[in-house]
Formats: structure tokens, C-alpha cells, sequence
């Protein structure tokens, strides 16, 4: 009897005590579906979250202005660096070679009063002036109207993107801005856009926020200087730390920084978020395996509890087979491998049941990306071939030690 016969003797077994395999088949898939189900669960969890950290900016670093301390260090005084110009950010941001997104912002004030008609805000409006790239940089989207064109960011248009916490405090709900005049330090701004709300979930308060060109801003501010922060955002996370060293000697050239000395400016990555995501992914995961891990071991007991009785069962059988000249080896093998076709019939149902329940978890949770973890598909698969095989093993070895006479006469 080879290897495929024995397959083929284990899935005749199955079928001919087809209830007892179905409810052991169902032990196992429930240890697999617990384990795919949180697993893939949690991936869908950390694919949403991703999504949102990417639209706060974690494939981003910024280069802003030093903060200088009015302090001294035994009698020495620090050095006072100069803020980063607009000039400079501008001619950061047509050197800058590297495929990558380049925004750049100065806060205009945060305590901005807006107007329109006989509407007017409180003081609490966050203004800032923008390029064309701030809106796709920061992950917003425009619920009406458009972005800032070039031409408008180039030649100071006189133009605007509202909030929608903003729009609704000055046109009600359900706003519907796009081209109406609205008024800020004196100045009519045509609104031309409408951002989609975007909660409390984010660095800055983009709801309440009067976003103009920066030229614009640069005028209004009346020759207070402004502090530029420039946002870089790439793709790949992988090339962030060599885009950042690009970037920062561009950006020590064009301000003129001495070989061997610090830099002028400060420049700072955006990836705490992500880095603490993984921590507490990696974390949810191991407990995930963990629950899983001790369903699938009550699963093998119970398996092995049922090969046990099956093996008394088929006492006769197993004498008529070696009376007719099956090996131990082979004997084992057909157990074995018995084991391993239910554990496989349950990995199968418990991966598909894993999925959907996993899936219907992150929708619960308003995820609406569907996940299919391949990986924890292949490592179900795996863990459900090894709890046949260890559980099979024992009432297989079992099996192979009978003696053909003793068998024989077994009632």
C-alpha cells in the first residue's frame, strides 16, 4: 500500500464515518477560524489605520524654522539662527529633484475672523496660506468646488478653500460656498473650494480652517514674518531616510550652512505614528495566535481522543491488514494520514469562516477594505497539517504495535 492509497483508504474512512469526521473536522476549523478570524481582523484594523496615517502624514518629514532660546550655557551664547524665508522655501521646492510631493504653509494667524454678508465668525479661525500640493500632501479632500491652480498660487489669487466646520458656521448647514465673496482682514476672498469634513483626527484643526494661497498670506501679514514649513511626502516609506538626506543638503546649501556646522533649520520625520502602530499590532497579533493557538490545542486532544476509539474500532481491520502483509510503517502512515485529511477538511472551513468573520468584524468597525491574510492562510494550513500530525502520531503508533493474532480475535 503506497502513499496515495493510504490517502485514498483515509478519505474512505472519513466517508464511511462521515458525522464522526464532520464533528471533528468542526473542532478544527473552529481553532482555525478563531485564529484567521483575529488575525485577519487586526490586519484590517492596521490597513485602516495606515490609510488614515498616510493622509496625517507619516510618508512625510518637515523642514521648518530653528527655535531660538533666549538662554546662555556658562557664559556662552547660543547661536541665533535666522528664519526660513519664503524665498528660500520657494527655491527649496524647484531644486528639490526627488519624486515626491512638496508642500509648503506659514500660519497666518489662529485667531482669524471671517465674514460673509452679515455673518462673521468668532475669533477662532485658524488662517494659512498654501501651495498648490498643501490639500494632497495632508490627505484632505474637496467636498465641492476644486484645489488651488498653479497660476492662482503663483500670481496671489485672491481666493480661498473654507473648512466645513468653517462653511457652516457661516452659511448653515448643508453649505454651498463655491463662488461667493467671503471677507478676512479687510481682503474679498472668492471661495473655490469646500473641504470634506474631517474630525478630530488629525494634527491640525483643518475644519475650522481658512486655507488662501501663500503669497496672499504673505501680503496680509504686513511684513510680520511668517514661519514657512515645508512637507515633503513620498511614496515609498523605505526611501524616506535617503529623501531626507537629500533634502537636507539642499537645504543647507541654499541657506548657506558651513561645512562641519549644525543646521540652520530643523527637519524632522513624521513616522512616530507608524512606528507605534506596529508596536501595538505586533502585540495584538501575538495575542491573537496566542487565543488561537490554545483552541487549535483543545482541538488536537479532542482529535486525538477520536483516532484513539477509532483505532479500537478498526482493531479486526488493522489484523486483517497485516495478516496480509502491511507494514508497521504502513500502518502508521494510514492513521497518520487520516488524522491530517480531517484536520485539512476543518483548516479548509475554518480559513473560509476565519475570513468572513475577520472581514465582518472590520466592517463592524466601519472598514470597508476587504482583507484575504494569504499569509495566515498558508500558516492555518500549515498549523492544521502539524495538529494532525502530532495528534495522529500516538494512536498511529498504537495501531502499528498490534499483534495480527490478538487483533484477529478482537470482538
Amino acid at each position: 500500500m503506497d502513499i496515495a492509497e493510504n490517502v485514498r483508504e483515509g478519505l474512505r474512512s472519513v466517508k464511511a464515518n462521515l458525522l464522526r469526521s464532520i464533528l471533528t473536522a468542526l473542532i478544527v476549523a473552529i481553532g482555525i477560524t478563531s485564529l484567521v478570524g483575529i488575525l485577519t481582523a487586526i490586519d484590517g484594523i492596521e490597513y485602516s489605520v495606515s490609510e488614515s496615517l498616510s493622509s496625517l502624514g507619516v510618508n512625510t518629514f518637515d523642514i521648518y524654522s530653528k527655535w531660538n532660546r533666549n538662554s546662555s550655557q556658562e557664559g556662552v551664547k547660543q547661536k541665533v539662527f535666522s528664519n526660513i524665508t519664503l524665498t528660500e522655501s520657494q527655491k527649496f521646492i524647484d531644486e528639490f529633484d526627488y519624486p515626491s510631493l512638496v508642500a509648503l504653509s506659514a500660519r497666518l494667524t489662529i485667531l482669524g475672523e471671517v465674514k460673509y454678508k452679515s455673518e462673521k465668525t468668532s475669533p477662532n479661525v485658524d488662517v494659512r496660506g498654501v501651495n498648490e500640493e498643501y490639500i494632497a500632501i495632508k490627505g484632505l479632500n474637496i467636498e465641492q468646488g476644486r484645489n488651488f491652480s498653479t497660476f492662482e498660487i503663483q500670481n496671489g489669487g485672491k481666493v480661498a478653500v473654507l473648512g466645513y466646520k468653517l462653511a457652516v458656521t457661516l452659511y448653515g448647514e448643508n453649505p454651498n460656498p463655491i463662488g461667493t465673496q467671503v471677507s478676512f482682514r479687510g481682503t474679498q476672498f472668492r471661495v473655490i473650494g469646500l473641504l470634506k469634513e474631517k474630525g478630530d483626527l488629525s494634527e491640525n484643526n483643518f475644519d475650522n480652517m481658512l486655507i488662501i494661497p501663500i503669497k496672499v498670506a504673505n501680503q496680509l501679514a504686513a511684513g510680520e514674518q511668517l514661519n514657512y514649513r515645508i512637507n515633503v511626502g513620498i511614496q515609498d516609506m523605505n526611501q524616506l531616510d535617503y529623501a531626507l538626506g537629500e533634502a537636507t543638503g539642499l537645504m543647507r546649501k541654499i541657506r548657506q550652512d558651513d561645512v562641519g556646522q549644525e543646521n540652520s533649520f530643523e527637519i524632522e520625520k513624521s513616522e512616530s505614528l507608524a512606528e507605534n502602530l506596529e508596536s501595538i499590532t505586533n502585540g495584538l497579533r501575538f495575542g491573537g495566535f496566542g487565543v488561537g493557538f490554545i483552541t487549535l490545542l483543545g482541538a488536537s486532544i479532542a482529535l486525538m481522543n477520536i483516532m484513539l476509539v477509532s483505532v479500537t474500532e478498526r482493531t479486526r481491520e488493522i489484523g486483517v491488514r497485516k495478516a496480509l502483509g502491511a507494514t508497521t510503517l504502513r500502518i502508521r502512515q494510514q492513521f497518520v494520514i487520516e488524522a491530517i485529511v480531517v484536520c485539512v477538511m476543518g483548516g479548509i472551513g475554518g480559513i473560509i469562516f476565519g475570513i468572513l468573520i475577520g472581514n465582518l468584524i472590520s466592517r463592524a468597525m466601519n472598514i470597508t477594505a476587504f482583507i484575504v491574510p494569504w499569509f495566515w492562510m498558508f500558516v492555518g494550513m500549515m498549523v492544521c497539517i502539524a495538529v494532525g500530525l502530532l495528534s495522529g502520531y500516538y494512536p498511529a503508533h498504537k495501531a502499528s504495535k498490534l499483534d495480527p493474532i490478538d487483533s484477529l480475535r478482537f470482538e
